[in-house]
């Protein structure tokens, strides 16, 4: 392995290097250029990156490497937080569907591939957040694409944190309307912007992650939402990581800060706590519609299968009322939290079960990520573009189902390897 702590050839090796065309270069020449780095040896950080799970999403899992080793891992890598995938009564409603409906729908919602248990679904969902309404897209990324791009235009403007989801920012692009950024959190700047919107400009969408994927904290809504009121703004929260874990009873980021009938979007991702597949949004009855029939990702998208729907079905019935395990999650993370801090490392400012811990220099990450790996832990890394490199780390995420011996066990590994780079004393 190359040290590259102190490899000048990899300072030269940067994500942005292969993604435009140079001149006089063929289409995809860069993915040849691209093929060679990844081929030479030199670490990149994508060593880990599409290996194989060998069985369910569980605290210990077994991986597969792509030189075909077989090893088994504490998983620190999942958003499956309160391990509902493999919850008796989600995998019993999947297999129920699944014999009734077949393994996929063959068709998009609007025309032939909605069954009575999407439809049971969506009025869960509008329940759970106390909405009139709510529509399920067969993904989460499709979801806040078509939401904005649906409901935005180019006589619009868009106000996002600069930590949102790339999905968000995708939408906006898309939408064509005009789009404004503000530092993450910061509320004196967003006023700045909403100040000097002109009046003219009515059609005002402020956006926000409820929890952020990256530094796992929380929008400060109840600021978010003075803000709104006084300038005439819609609120859009895109709660991905905050359903089923953040507020009292698991209903997400606007229910801590006590605002869920302040925001006018409620969206959300199936994939993470409820560990499912799609995404949504739940609001007034006349919203929802709108986007049934304007929402490109929804209308030209084959709908969820029905084995999904009927899982998270049953998922909603928990999260409803509040027996999913939330607190048992909540625990695991604060013991998690409490045992990194104790041997000295950076958490940053988390709030949920998501907790990065901070490396901030790139080449370092590459290889403390894969010596985790092959030691028995698994955990995210996080670069550019998804952060600055300056503010790399890794990125951990508790599950309900771990131990405290795990937690312990994954804690000292992850030590020994920090020390070994100078992370932490």
């Amino acid at each position: 392995m190359i040290e590259l702590s102190n490899n000048k050839e990899y300072l030269n090796i940067k994500f942005e290097n292969f993604t435009d065309t140079l001149e006089n270069e063929d289409l995809f020449d860069k993915t040849k250029r691209l093929d060679e780095v990844l081929q030479s040896g030199i670490m990149t950080g994508n060593e880990a990156l599409g290996m194989v799970t060998m069985n369910k999403v569980q605290p210990e899992s077994e991986i597969k490497e792509k030189d075909g080793t077989v090893h088994p891992v504490i998983m620190l890598g999942s958003n499956s937080y309160l391990n509902l995938s493999t919850h008796p009564k989600v995998m019993q409603g999947a297999r129920e569907a699944l014999e009734k409906y077949g393994y996929g729908m063959g068709a998009v919602s609007n025309y032939a591939g909605i069954t009575e248990l999407h439809k049971e679904l969506e009025a869960r969902i509008a329940k759970f957040y106390n909405q009139e309404d709510s529509i399920v897209f067969p993904s989460g990324y499709g979801a806040n694409v078509g939401i904005i791009s649906a409901l935005c235009g180019e006589n619009d403007v868009i106000i996002n944190d600069a930590a949102n989801h790339a999905s968000i920012f995708d939408g906006c692009r898309l939408s064509g309307a005009e789009i404004k950024v503000y530092p993450h959190r910061d509320m004196k700047y967003l006023e700045r912007i909403l100040s000097r919107l002109p009046e003219e400009k009515t059609g005002r969408l402020i956006i926000t992650d409820g929890v952020f994927s990256m530094d796992g904290d929380i929008a400060p809504l109840d600021e978010i939402v003075r803000l709104a009121e006084k300038y005439n703004c819609r609120i859009m929260v895109d709660d991905a990581h905050g359903v089923g874990i953040v507020g009292k009873t698991g209903r997400g980021s606007a229910e801590h800060y006590n605002v869920m009938d302040k925001i006018d979007l409620h969206v959300g991702m199936l994939s993470k706590g409820p560990a499912g597949l799609g995404g949504y949004c739940a609001a007034k009855r006349e919203i929802i519609q709108y986007l049934r029939l304007y929402a490109r990702s929804y209308f030209f998208s084959t709908a969820l299968p029905a084995s999904v729907a009927g899982g998270l079905n049953e998922v909603f019935k928990l999260l409803e009322t509040d027996t999913a395990g939330r607190e048992k999650l909540l625990e695991n993370t604060e013991y998690l939290k409490k045992k990194l801090v104790e041997q000295g490392f950076d958490i940053a400012h988390t709030q949920s079960a998501i907790v990065p811990v901070m490396i901030y220099k790139e080449p370092v990450l590459f290889e403390m990520y894969d010596k985790l790996r092959k030691a028995g832990v698994y955990v995210n890394i996080v670069t550019y573009p998804a952060v600055r490199r300056k503010e790399c780390r890794l990125r951990l995420c508790t599950m309900k189902d771990l131990t405290f011996e795990q937690i312990d066990k994954a804690v000292q590994i992850l030590t020994n390897i920090a020390k070994e780079y100078k992370v932490i004393e």
